[in-house]
């Protein structure tokens, strides 16, 4: 038996799977628009550990959604995974965010490019064949209508950052997945259990989400 907690908060998603052998047991998850990952992560591991029929002891590795994605989500995730494998002396993973968004569609011949939202028409982007396997790394896109150019045939775009691309990207090419919207941990828990048997994990010290672009605190101008 090899139990994973996989943790996913890089959006609006607070998403929390528990897997044995990289199939899914228990799914939690909520979209909130305020983010309340923080108030709900915690409450999602004992309530899933509960219908899952098993306890933290139980559980051989902790996976977690490594970026790119929201600063503060990023870091609630993050931490609360890191706490997680320190305390339990397991194993800490961490997974693509966008593979995971790229996972929830199954497509026949083409690209898959998942995207989440980086405000105005900026995206964070990856490419996927078929098979998953990526065909251009990470990156932030300011969307035109020269974007993708690179890949030939059929484009499918899913991620709440594709949502805002149909006036642009608007060829017969690109395909919109409207029903996926944000990535979740269900997709990670096959993700997760190939790394974990692969021995395939990061120093719980020393990780970080991985941000793709500095953080930019800002502030409303003083009346």
């Amino acid at each position: 038996m090899a139990y994973i907690l996989n943790i996913e908060t890089a959006t609006k998603n607070c998403s929390v799977t528990i897997a044995n052998e990289g199939k899914t047991i228990v799914c939690l998850e909520v979209a909130d628009e305020g983010y309340s990952h923080a108030e709900k992560l915690h409450l999602f591991f004992e309530e899933a550990l509960r219908q899952a029929g098993i306890t933290f002891r139980d559980l051989k590795a902790v996976a977690v959604s490594q970026g790119p994605g929201s600063y503060t989500g990023l870091r609630i995730g993050v931490s609360a995974a890191k706490g997680l494998s320190y305390s339990l002396n397991i194993p800490l993973i961490a997974t693509d965010t966008l593979e995971a968004l790229a996972r929830k569609i199954i497509i026949e011949n083409g690209f898959i490019v998942p995207m989440i939202d980086a405000r105005r028409m900026e995206v964070f982007a990856s490419g996927f064949d078929r098979n998953y396997v990526k065909q251009f790394e990470t990156r932030a896109d300011i969307i035109d209508g020269n974007s993708y150019s690179e890949l030939s045939g059929i484009i499918h775009l899913v991620g709440d950052g594709a949502q805002k691309c149909k006036e642009v990207l608007n060829s017969e090419r690109f395909v919109y997945h409207d029903e996926v919207v944000y990535p979740s941990s269900n997709e990670m828990a096959a993700m997760s259990f190939e790394k974990y048997k692969k021995s395939d994990f990061v120093d719980v010290a020393y990780f970080e989400p991985f941000y793709l672009k500095d953080f930019v605190m800002t502030t409303k101008p003083k009346v």
